[in-house]
């Protein structure tokens, strides 16, 4: 077993506490800081008039192995649930299925031909594991040549549009496929999607991570954010916080990318400038409790006009609540205006939105609806852009800084977090 060091993780999020988890799993005893108030990150969850449920929506597949493993490991595994979803799409005012073969033969608004370009792309994305060949390929043009240019603007346009806004004709298409080839492979069949949910919801996980953190020797500064990183002669020697100076022989980040130039000012120009550049989708997740179900479907794509959304969560057709819970995610860079509109704004269209898609829905359904805003909820990944990124381990004896960014071309999710934060963690005290 290594000999025990002094050791600061930054961040509370999934990734942040696979970092304290593995490290005291290896004899090691670290202090975690979050500025909030609560472990989690993304994956916090928050009271909702007596529903203790994520501010953001989270689903797992059967490829998320690292999160499988630490469940097992922490005796949870009894707590996690398979079930079968259902996807829909809102078209044309028309609520139709989706998401396996005969939806999309019998889809309303697309021709025969584009529908089997569109399956055909989807079918060889979930297929294929070498994502080498796409990494500095452009997404929507990558797109438009297998599907054409009909299903790429019923289909694929808008979900662009809606949540990448002025950066959707520079993303790469490495990312993009990893985000198909996840869903498209979580299923019991080619007809039917494989979707899992933990009793509890996600603080069953945080909350087990948190406790064997802690009895292992880990402790936990919450409400304490750092406010700088203390280095000397280029050594890392600390971090400060509105509570004083801490001494740390390591320092391990794994807060958004774009915080580190303001609490690591000292590090070399190169590297803050890399830094600075990166760029980070922002955003406002309104979720409601109905008396009466939306639809159906777990996941609700959306092109209409009227609506600035890619699309609906009813989470409650995952995981079985006593109300039915709706999340409505409104995707936008975090430099664009409309990050500053009040939260009222992002309400009345919620509102509007879902009684327009269900007509039977009436004022009196909602029984409870509130708005969360990330800012820096996504990196924005543009072609190349793992080459792009500062070295995981950079030029300051002592330092390692992460995010969700390090596991492109994979989305971010609990279980790439867990994965790469335990590695993390065994490489930075080798």
């Amino acid at each position: 077993m290594a000999t025990p060091q002094r050791i600061a993780v930054l961040g509370a999020g999934p990734m942040g506490l696979a970092v304290a988890y593995q490290l005291t799993q290896d004899g090691h005893h670290p202090v975690v800081f979050e500025a909030d108030d609560r472990v989690g990150g993304m994956t916090a969850t928050f009271d909702f008039g007596g529903l203790d449920i994520e501010r953001y929506y989270h689903f797992h597949c059967i490829s998320d192995h690292a999160f499988l493993q630490v469940l097992d490991e922490l005796g949870l595994s009894s707590k996690m649930h398979w079930t079968e979803t259902k996807m829909g799409y809102w078209f044309q005012n028309r609520l139709q299925p989706w998401g396996n073969p005969v939806a999309l033969l019998k889809f309303r608004g697309l021709s025969l031909p584009a529908k089997i370009r569109y399956g055909l792309h989807a079918f060889l994305s979930t297929r294929r594991n070498d994502w080498k060949p796409l990494d500095n390929v452009e997404a929507t043009g990558w797109i438009r040549r297998w599907v054409g240019d009909e299903a790429w603007e019923v289909l694929w346009k808008k979900l662009f549009e809606l949540k990448f806004y002025d950066y959707t004709p520079n993303l790469s298409a490495a990312w993009i496929w990893s985000r198909i080839r996840r869903i498209g492979r979580s299923r019991y069949d080619l007809f039917r999607e494989k979707l899992g949910y933990l009793d509890g919801g996600s603080a069953t996980l945080l909350n087990g991570m948190k406790q064997a953190i802690e009895a292992r020797g880990g402790k936990f500064r919450l409400s304490t954010p750092v406010t700088r990183v203390t280095m000397d002669h280029g050594k890392v020697t600390g971090v400060q916080t509105p509570s004083g100076t801490e001494a740390f022989d390591r320092v391990i980040s794994t807060i958004p990318l774009p915080y580190v130039p303001q609490i690591m000012p000292d590090l070399p120009a190169d590297i803050l400038a890399r830094y600075r550049a990166l760029k980070n989708i922002a955003v406002v997740c309104v979720i409601a409790k109905l008396r009466r179900p939306l639809t159906d479907n777990f996941w609700l794509n959306t092109n209409d006009p009227d609506m600035d959304i890619p699309g609906i969560v009813e989470y409650t057709n995952l995981r079985p609540l006593g109300h039915h819970v709706v999340y409505v995610p409104f995707y936008m860079p975090g430099e664009h205006p409309k990050y500053q509109d009040d939260d009222n704004v992002f309400l009345d269209k919620v509102r509007r939105y879902l009684k327009k898609i269900n007509p039977a829905l009436q004022d009196d359904d909602f029984i409870d609806i509130r708005v969360s805003r990330y800012r820096h909820a996504q990196p924005i990944c543009d072609p190349g852009y793992l080459s792009k990124l500062p070295p995981v381990k950079l030029p300051v004896e002592g330092l390692w800084v992460v995010d969700t960014s390090y596991y492109y071309p994979e989305d971010r999710g609990i279980s790439e977090s867990i994965g790469f934060g335990r590695q993390m963690a065994r490489d930075a005290v080798q």
